[in-house]
């Protein structure tokens, strides 16, 4: 079974972000509505649209979902 996509970000979490990643996976984290189970692309993409403002832009997004797929192929 694959691990979902917040599992995979958690480890990007840091005391001291300085990368986009590092920020995004920090207020992830903190999001208690996150899709935390989600493994579809779709399903993350709408509720970080519809719902946050903590994440800059979507290519930072994609950018960890990115390395979420080469990781669990």
């Amino acid at each position: 079974m694959a691990k979902s996509f917040y599992h995979f970000l958690m480890k990007y979490r840091n005391i001291e972000p300085k990368e986009e990643i590092e920020f995004f996976a920090n207020h992830a984290y903190d999001d208690h509505s996150f899709p935390k189970l989600a493994e579809e692309y779709h399903e993350i993409s709408s509720y970080l649209e519809m719902n946050v403002d903590y994440i800059s832009s979507m290519k930072v997004f994609d950018e960890a979902w990115e390395l979420y797929l080469l990781e669990e192929s």
